[in-house]
């Protein structure tokens, strides 16, 4: 982390938001945890995941679009991972899990490989998007992310209007909280 006493110092985190409308509750999540992180707290949330080609292999190693290239700098540049997502058909959206992908590579050496990630987001179901955050940790974690302990947060809207209460929303910036709190475990 690029966290220190210095007052200069920020931690950077990259947010991947699952859902591509503009006007999406989760976007309006990662906009309030970007508005409230705090000092010293940087979040930049990445667009252009729309841009991105289905994950090739041929194609990244003969012309990597520049919409990959774009992701994986402003990745490699983060100190850390905010995945917020909803869930779909019981899973990750399939752009995020093609973000994945193109993070993933080249193998054992792509931009989220080492990075501390956390995971939240809310949907209409009654487990508020709970297998899909699951399937990102997994997913993200084969691509060589950490996932911290604690920094998964499910929300369902069918509970409570998530911008609206206080107690939800504590808990977007506790996930928050704990991905930029991350410290590696000595081996």
């Amino acid at each position: 982390m690029t966290t220190s006493n210095s007052p200069l110092a920020r931690t950077r985190v990259a947010v991947l938001v699952g859902s591509l409308r503009p006007d999406s509750l989760n976007r309006k999540v990662a906009e309030l945890v970007r508005d409230r992180a705090p000092e010293g707290v940087e979040l930049d949330i990445v667009d252009g995941l729309d841009d991105l080609p289905f994950y090739e292999e041929g194609l990244d190693a003969t012309a990597t679009p520049a919409a990959a290239t774009a992701l994986r700098e402003r990745v490699r540049a983060a100190d850390a991972i905010l995945v917020v997502t909803p869930e779909y058909n019981g899973t990750m959206p399939a752009v995020l899990n093609n973000a994945i992908d193109w993070l993933s590579r080249p193998y054992g050496a792509g931009a989220i490989v080492g990075k501390p990630l956390g995971v939240t987001g809310t949907t209409p179901t009654p487990y508020g998007g709970k297998w899909a955050h699951e399937d990102t940790v997994r997913s993200a974690g084969i691509a060589g992310a950490i996932a911290v302990d604690g920094a998964v947060h499910s929300q369902s809207v069918l509970e409570v209007d998530p911008l609206g209460d206080d107690e939800v929303v504590a808990e977007f910036l506790r996930v928050l909280d704990a991905v930029v709190s991350y410290q590696p475990v000595a081996a």
